[in-house]
């Protein structure tokens, strides 16, 4: 017993997706894949912030708070000027980053390149009291930089109706025997 991929309409199909009775993919370009992120980041607001190299053994990945998610696509975060991540992006600039703002839907994973800056503007523009927790001189505290990260290009995984429509069409399946979950799924090119 084997699997098998079949090629349609320029992306490989798993058999779970060739049994699906609806329509279940969508790639997005530009503005509606910016839309698509900024739907997906609102749900989640934080996500595993993934560097390309690892120095001193560190840890390549780590959860991080967006601050903002502008009307480009790119997404801002706030981080410690000598943390190993600024680091590894001062080698590297290539990130990854990977959502989830539910256990069944609302899957989003980015890639693109990080830029790091110190401009006092962009912080007191992010700021948040919470940050605090981690500057504990506020929007002052000399440590803070700034992190840009500019999305090229990625997948997303969600749900067309929700999670109930979606949890009634499971259960429809399970009793008819019929693939029929509420998936939609695609690339996204900004």
């Amino acid at each position: 017993m084997g699997f098998h991929l079949k090629f349609k309409t320029n992306y490989i199909m798993d058999s779970i997706n060739e049994n699906q009775e609806e329509q279940n993919r969508e790639n997005l370009i530009g503005s509606e894949a910016v839309e698509k992120i900024r739907e997906l980041i609102d749900k989640s607001g934080s996500c595993f912030f993934v560097t390309s190299t690892s120095l001193n053994n560190s840890h390549k990945s780590r959860p991080m708070s967006v601050q903002k998610t502008d009307d480009a696509g790119n997404i801002w975060f706030l981080s410690a000027k000598d943390s190993m991540k600024n680091m590894e992006i001062a080698a590297d600039t290539d990130v990854t980053l990977y959502f989830q703002g539910s256990s069944y839907s609302d899957f989003l994973e980015l890639n693109g390149h990080a830029v790091i800056t110190d401009d006092r503007a962009k912080i007191e523009e992010l700021w948040d009291p919470t940050v605090k927790a981690w500057f504990t001189e506020g929007k002052d505290d000399p440590r803070i930089s700034v992190i840009q990260f500019i999305p090229d290009s990625g997948y997303y995984w969600d749900n067309k109706h929700g999670n109930a429509v979606a949890g009634i069409k499971v259960l429809i399946s399970a009793i008819s025997g019929k693939t029929m979950d509420d998936s939609i799924e695609g690339t996204l090119k900004v």
